[in-house]
């Protein structure tokens, strides 16, 4: 009867550890498509806000000060979230249009990150005192920023 016992608890530890070995894979793809989801999400807050204030500048919707500081801020803290836990390893993806080159050169792609934070904290500054004829300057070296990485990094 002990040996049964012992043959029971051994063969319970090898199922439980199979079964562990076997969904740990599952579980590092969830995390993989969880970094993606929070990069894209972050990159749509850009997208939408930097649209907002062009067809406001490009006169395409009416200029607003408010609303187009409100979109300046928003930027400006959404580009101070840390990023780069969205870009982990092995998390490129066919859902994903951001190029291998990110992680054979990560460190400038990350610097490229924090000068996007600097100028869009810079535009929030110039939107928040309401000088227009700044505006403009303000927004396409925030543009600029974001076209530097799109450029090298995004397909």
């Amino acid at each position: 009867m002990k040996h049964n016992k012992r043959t029971f608890k051994n063969m319970l530890s090898l199922t439980l550890m199979s079964g562990l070995i076997l969904t740990a894979p599952m579980a590092w793809a969830g995390e993989i498509e969880k970094a993606v989801d929070y990069r894209q999400g972050v990159m749509n807050v850009f997208s939408w806000n930097m649209k907002a204030m062009s067809d406001m500048m490009k006169g395409k919707t009416p200029f607003d000060q408010k609303v187009f500081a409100g979109h300046a801020r928003d930027l400006a803290n959404a580009s101070g979230l840390n990023l780069m836990p969205g870009f982990p390893e092995d998390s490129e993806s066919e859902e994903s249009d951001a190029l291998v080159e990110i992680w054979m050169e990560f460190d400038d792609f990350e610097a490229k990150y924090k000068k996007l934070g600097e100028a869009a904290r810079g535009l929030s500054e110039v939107a928040a005192s309401g000088d227009k004829a700044s505006l403009g300057e303000a927004l396409q070296v925030t543009g600029k920023a974001c076209k530097a990485c799109h450029k090298k990094y995004k397909n």
